[in-house]
């Protein structure tokens, strides 16, 4: 496997085997210089002065283009937040609401997303209903057509909006975005569907499902390996046109410098007030040192084959049974350990300087496979484990 420079400009790979890109990205050593220098520009040109707006709009500029590419939608249709919930939020809770209406939210979302339906529910006088596709272990192809059943069969008269992950961030099954948004379109209400991204961008293509979603959040420090604290969001057309910002900030104005300013008419309306701009260096510098790796589709396959290797090997450990029933579509592995609590293996193993996560549902453990994992700490993890349950290669 050629790896290129990728694995090289992370030094927290240096002293341990890591396994929790899901949770957060370690930064590329030319990410963090890039962060550095952009604080340093900043100062010599203002830090408040006539010469740095210049500055400060080409760099944001040229992410917020970088993305766009990414999520296969024009710039204009892409917001700068700070993270994958607040990605969700801020537009969600501006949509027009009526009071009756359902938000059907799957029953693998993040419990920050649902905590915020859960509010806006009982601030709108909404309903709520659930998406079965936890139990969902087998293709991709297969979890789309039951999904896409069971979305027929959830749909009601009612239903203003669907939430779905694009890949589960427990289970690592894959969600058809597409078509689900396809399937919408036909409801006699078309509803929104809020999509959270925090596992696909910079793991897999997304611009597909980017496209399709009415609102696609997701965030810069996980499978992109960014700065924490920066996350984007793509929005449809039609969100933009119906949603008004709820927190509101001289960005989200059209004249900044006058509080009688209507708002953007674009997804900037959605943003809110000063950012940290050297993180914007940064994610713009991990992007393209992904992008060297080889495209999204490329760099998906490389994944693939690590957490195959991983799946498959786990599948062998007796005692040990994966989420997923077949290989999965990108680089999440939950699996659960008979007779063990997830908590107490999670501290084994970093003990022994393997770092993956436990989840609380289902209660399992989860390991993560980015480009910059090995084939040789896959081996290293899967050995560990056979060694907690008293077993030899």
């Amino acid at each position: 496997m050629v790896q290129g420079q990728f694995r090289q400009q992370l030094p927290a790979l240096a002293n341990k085997t890591y396994f929790n890109y899901g949770g957060q990205g370690p930064l590329p050593e030319a990410s963090l210089e890039a962060i550095t220098a952009s604080w340093r520009r900043i100062q010599e040109l203002g830090p408040f002065t006539g010469d740095v707006w210049p500055f400060i709009e080409a760099t944001s500029a040229r992410l917020r283009q970088r993305l766009a590419q990414e999520f296969g939608v024009p710039s204009q249709r892409v917001a700068f937040t700070e993270n994958v919930t607040s990605g969700c939020v801020l537009p969600l809770w501006g949509l027009p609401w009526q009071r009756g209406d359902e938000l059907l939210i799957s029953d693998c979302e993040h419990p920050g997303v649902v905590a915020a339906c859960r509010e806006l529910a009982r601030r709108e006088g909404l309903q709520i209903a659930s998406l079965p596709v936890a139990d969902l272990r087998h293709t991709p192809a297969d979890a789309e057509a039951r999904v896409l059943e069971r979305l027929e069969q959830a749909l009601g008269p009612a239903t203003r909006l669907v939430v779905l992950s694009h890949l589960l961030w427990n289970t690592g099954q894959l969600m058809p975005i597409a078509a689900v948004a396809k399937q919408l379109q036909h409801h006699p209400r078309q509803p929104w569907l809020l999509v959270d991204a925090a596992q696909s961008l910079g793991a897999m293509p997304v611009a597909e499902a980017a496209a399709a979603a009415d609102i696609y959040a997701c965030t810069g420090h996980k499978w992109c390996c960014g700065p924490e604290g920066l996350g984007a969001m793509a929005l449809s057309e039609r969100v933009v046109r119906e949603a008004q910002p709820t927190l509101i900030g001289w960005r989200s104005l059209s004249h900044e410098s006058n509080g009688q300013s209507g708002f953007h008419g674009d997804s900037r309306r959605f943003e809110v007030a000063t950012s940290c701009l050297p993180l914007f260096a940064g994610l713009q510098t991990s992007l393209g040192l992904l992008d060297a790796e080889g495209s999204a589709k490329e760099r998906l396959a490389v994944i693939q084959g690590l957490s195959h290797r991983l799946w498959s090997g786990l599948q062998a450990i007796d005692g040990i049974s994966t989420l997923l029933e077949s290989a999965p579509p990108a680089g999440l592995v939950s699996f659960q350990v008979e007779g063990h609590n997830p908590e107490e293996l999670v501290k084994q193993l970093g003990a022994k300087g393997i770092w993956i996560r436990s989840l609380d549902d289902p209660h399992c453990l989860r390991a993560c496979a980015h480009i910059s994992t090995t084939c040789e700490e896959v081996d290293q993890l899967l050995e560990a484990l056979m060694a907690v349950n008293g077993l030899q290669r």
